[in-house]
């Protein structure tokens, strides 16, 4: 499993429109590669449907390369579809990769050390998602560090995707000898490289150059 996190940093909401686009792109890619992408954490933007970061879990044979495809800074040329006459044109994200299965995390994450609680899962679907107790807490007792993560998969699917991302959330927070802090995936927050982009869209329909 390979987690792949799309975010706007601190950049206006133009940035977050890119991120929502670029998940779009991103999506489609996956299923014309037979990888899975699961949406596991989102933070929405100011926009109705925009994101200001989205993280994914990535499984099967072409993961790696999918993943590595949008590794870096993403350029977005197009005028702005919220303040006309605006100068700027170019509008940047981040895309960052990580791989929750190494030695630390997998020391963290004894088994006596975790609770897993099951819950109906929330939000769109209808009386399928609300009959259905797929929905997975995976909390850290050590730590009081707990994620929920709810899919249209199973309930095994869906712990073993909060097992990777408590183990995630757990290794970046040693990394900063704090354990309570954020995952180290949100020090992508903080700064985007303008430059080498790897990967350039441009216009309202977002399509690559």
């Amino acid at each position: 499993m390979i987690l792949l996190q799309l975010t706007a940093n601190t950049g206006p909401e133009e940035c977050c429109l890119a991120v929502r686009k670029a998940l779009q792109v991103l999506l489609r890619e996956c299923a014309d590669t037979g990888v899975s992408a699961e949406v596991l954490e989102d933070v929405p933007g100011e926009k109705p449907g925009n994101l200001r970061s989205v993280l994914l879990a990535l499984e099967g044979d072409a993961a790696p390369a999918a993943a590595l495809r949008w590794r870096g800074s993403v350029q977005w040329s197009c005028s702005s579809p919220y303040r006309p006459g605006h100068k700027r044109k170019n509008w940047f994200i981040g895309a960052e990769v990580f791989e929750p299965d190494v030695p630390n995390a997998g020391e963290a994450l004894r088994d006596k050390d975790l609770r897993f609680e099951t819950l109906r899962a929330s939000g769109p679907g209808g009386q399928h998602v609300n009959k259905t107790d797929s929905a997975v807490r995976a909390t850290h007792l050590p730590t009081g560090l707990s994620v929920k993560v709810q899919t249209e998969r199973s309930q095994h699917a869906n712990k073993r995707l909060a097992r990777a991302l408590l183990a995630h959330k757990l290794t970046s927070a040693a990394a900063e000898d704090a354990q309570t802090a954020r995952a180290e995936r949100w020090l992508q927050h903080h700064g985007v490289e303008r430059g080498n982009p790897t990967r350039q869209f441009k216009g309202e329909g977002f399509r690559e150059t």
